[in-house]
C-alpha cells in the first residue's frame, strides 16, 4: 500500500522515504535486477505519496514479445516464391544478353587462356557473373578503350564484398553521387576516384 503524509509532517515522510530506499537496495541485491519506488507530490491535496518497492523486469524480459505465428502465411509464401522466380528469370535474361561472353570467348578477346580468365575472375581483376546453367558470363563492356579490364575492378570487388552481382549492379545503375551516371559510364570517362568513393559510401550504408 502507498504511504501518504501531509506536507507539514516532514519527519514521518523522510523516515518512510529512507525505509523505502533501503528496502529497494536490499531487494535489488536479492533478486539481481532493478527495482523502483515512486514519490508523488500533490500540491493541491497537500500530501506526498510513496509507493511500495516494485520489481523491474530485465531488459530482455517481455520488452519485445515474440508472437508465435505458427506456420508461414500461405499468401506470403506464394509471394516469396513468385519473387524468387522473377529473380531467376531476370538473371537468365541478363546472362543471355549479347554483351555477355563465355569464358572461352572472353579469353580469346583478351588473348589469353580460359584458365587465366577464371583466375582473374576469382581475384576480382575481371567481372564474371554466375549464370547457373550457362556458367560464368563476362560483360564485354568491362574493357577500356585499350581492350583491357578497367583498373578499378579489383578495388570494386574488394569494396563490395567480392560479390560479382553487387559489382554488376553498381556498374549498370545510375548514381546520384555520380551526377546520374552509371558506374560504368564514370569508368569509361576515367573517373575512377569518384567511382570508388561512391562504392565505399554504399558499403558503409550511405544513401546515394
Amino acid at each position: 500500500m502507498a504511504f501518504t503524509t501531509k506536507l507539514p509532517s516532514q519527519s514521518d515522510f523522510k523516515k518512510v522515504l529512507l525505509e523505502r530506499y533501503q528496502e529497494a537496495i536490499a531487494r535489488s541485491r536479492k533478486i539481481g535486477h532493478r527495482v523502483s519506488f515512486r514519490v508523488e507530490v500533490d500540491p493541491a491535496a497537500g500530501a506526498q505519496t510513496i509507493t511500495p518497492v516494485e520489481e523491474q523486469p530485465l531488459a530482455s524480459d517481455d520488452v519485445f514479445p515474440v508472437e508465435d505465428t505458427g506456420k508461414p502465411d500461405a499468401e506470403l509464401e506464394a509471394a516469396l516464391a513468385q519473387a524468387r522466380e522473377r529473380g531467376r528469370k531476370r538473371v537468365a535474361e541478363i546472362v543471355a544478353g549479347d554483351d555477355m561472353l563465355s569464358a572461352d570467348a572472353f579469353s580469346k578477346l583478351l588473348g589469353t587462356s580460359r584458365v587465366t580468365v577464371n583466375a582473374k575472375r576469382q581475384s576480382g581483376q575481371v567481372l564474371g557473373i554466375d549464370g547457373a546453367k550457362r556458367g560464368f558470363r563476362f560483360p564485354v563492356w568491362q574493357l577500356d578503350k585499350h581492350g583491357r579490364p578497367f583498373g578499378a575492378l579489383p578495388a570494386l570487388h574488394a569494396t563490395l564484398g567480392n560479390n560479382a552481382w553487387a559489382v554488376y549492379r553498381f556498374l549498370v545503375s545510375p548514381h546520384g553521387a555520380l551526377d546520374g551516371r552509371t558506374g560504368l559510364r564514370a569508368l569509361q570517362q576515367g573517373d575512377d576516384t569518384s567511382v570508388l568513393a561512391v562504392a565505399e559510401g554504399m558499403a558503409r550504408g550511405d544513401f546515394d
